[in-house]
């Protein structure tokens, strides 16, 4: 994994703000159910390397 902490830091916030971007930009159709579940996962992904710094 990253060893920097500003490197993980920066990471994980711009993770968790492509995954919002992900969740606002889904429709109501089959791609936005995709899209949803996309972005939840990738906010996942960075809350847990900005749990993982402290």
């Amino acid at each position: 994994m990253l060893k920097k902490k500003s490197t993980r830091r920066f990471l994980s916030v711009l993770l968790i703000l492509i995954g919002a971007t992900l969740i606002f930009l889904a429709t109501q159709a089959w791609v936005g159910v995709l899209l949803v579940v996309l972005g939840i996962t990738v906010e996942l992904v960075g809350i847990a390397m900005r749990h993982g710094q402290e």
